[in-house]
């Protein structure tokens, strides 16, 4: 039995990343997970620039999840590249960096900057909901989606996935634009843009008002823009969106995602991805499936 995927020529172990702005760059998990049992390590969104984020508060606990307007805080791309990239290299993993921007420059700056580096591959966020300039304006627009892959892919060493919004009306043609845009791969989806409201204080829990909502609550919207997306293009799909089990993780790809990424269930469970792993390949071996690639997309 074989655990190993290939995506946009890139092998990994096995189909289990993480999802970016929930692990770091492993640093403060390494104590709690073997950075070498999983597929790949997704990094937090990294701009051209450190970026401050949003005011406080700026996460809170909802039913069968959470919601933040965190604004993708980072520390920039020369911190990522002489702290970062370094740490990672010491583990037997790939490496994914998320990069994120408010113009289609930013975006290429960092991409740029990262063709020297010893990174496997590259995550263009152009779906955070907590971004106003950029970001989210690109994850919406099928047009700006087509234009801004086209630009990031003419300064990228590396293979590109586009994360995709789900705040759209047809993940389809989204997925469609970024192909035609010369991905090398989608991933989706990002956090489904939300409010909760403090009725004791009679005002807005987060600062920014609205944040994105993530965790279980959203897995099966998920699920299915997923069978859409994979439906829709001839790349591989990384799936994720609500993963907290091996069950979770195998219906996306029984859904035609070719790997997955787990993203609020490291909140509350550090070691969740480990678990995957072992769910995954435990179902592999009951269910008689000699690699990952036989149970991608079988529903129909």
């Amino acid at each position: 039995m074989n655990m190993k995927v290939t995506i946009a020529g890139v092998e990994w172990k096995n189909p289990v990343t993480t999802a970016s702005g929930t692990f770091g760059s492993g640093v403060e998990f390494a104590d709690y997970v073997d950075l070498n049992r999983i597929g790949a390590v997704t990094t937090k969104g990294v701009a051209n620039i450190p970026w401050a984020g949003n005011p406080t508060p700026r996460v809170a606990e909802t039913y069968g999840g959470m919601m933040n307007a965190v604004g993708l805080q980072n520390p920039g791309i020369d911190v990522f590249c002489e702290r970062d990239i370094p740490f990672l290299k010491k583990y037997d993993t790939k490496i994914i960096v998320n990069v994120c921007g408010k113009s289609t420059e930013d975006y290429c700056q960092v991409v740029e900057r990262l063709a020297d580096e010893d990174v496997d591959m590259l995550e263009i966020n152009i779906s955070c909901p907590n971004v106003k300039e950029g970001g989210i304006a690109f994850g919406q627009d099928p047009k700006a989606a087509e234009a801004i892959t086209k630009a990031v892919k003419k300064y990228a060493k590396q293979p590109v996935i586009m994360k995709l919004s789900p705040n759209v009306t047809s993940i389809a043609e989204m997925a469609r634009a970024v192909e035609a845009g010369g991905a090398d791969a989608v991933s989706l989806i990002n956090t489904i843009t939300g409010m909760k409201i403090d009725i004791n204080r009679k005002t807005f829990v987060l600062a920014n008002r609205t944040g994105g909502v993530s965790g279980p609550a959203i897995h099966p919207i998920a699920v299915r823009m997923v069978y859409e997306a994979a439906h829709a293009v001839n790349l591989p799909v990384i799936g994720m969106g609500g993963i907290a089990t091996a069950e979770d993780a195998i219906e996306m790809i029984l859904a035609g995602a070719s790997a997955v990424s787990v993203g609020t269930a490291n909140f509350h469970d550090p070691g969740v991805t480990m678990k995957i792993v072992d769910g995954i390949e435990e179902y592999m071996k009951c269910q008689g499936f000699e690699t990952v690639d036989e149970m991608v997309g079988i529903v129909e």
